[in-house]
């Protein structure tokens, strides 16, 4: 039986590993830094449907910023601005469930970003 190779990123606000993917749905834990937050982008071809399992965070979702703690869910239309930004001192996790006839990371686009990536 051949073993899959696990899709994993270190970033500077944290890390994501991809736990599940399929055509037209992946399942990742992502991992938020104490006081990190990720680039506020949109995707043209993808929604998402985020679960807040650790952590206390605020998410910016167009123009609304929406308090979270362990068990909150929000939803992240397609062509959406939206962020994660850990307001605590421990590390952030959620769980994010993507749908769309695309699912890369090149269809991001970011909008502003901490770490001065394009």
């Amino acid at each position: 039986m051949a073993t899959k190779k696990k899709e994993y990123e270190k970033r500077p606000w944290g890390d994501y590993e991809v736990l599940k993917r399929e055509p037209g749905m992946w399942v990742k834990r992502i991992e938020v830094k104490p006081h990190a937050r990720l680039s506020l982008q949109k995707h043209a071809q993808r929604k998402e449907h985020w679960i807040i399992t650790a952590g206390r965070g605020i998410v910016r979702i167009g123009d609304n910023d929406i308090s979270v703690e362990k068990n909150s869910v929000v939803d992240i239309p397609v062509e959406t601005f939206h962020r994660m930004s850990n307001v605590g001192d421990e590390p952030m996790i959620f769980i994010e469930v993507a749908f769309g006839e695309y699912l890369e990371e090149d269809d991001s686009v970011r909008s502003e970003d901490d770490y001065g990536r394009a």
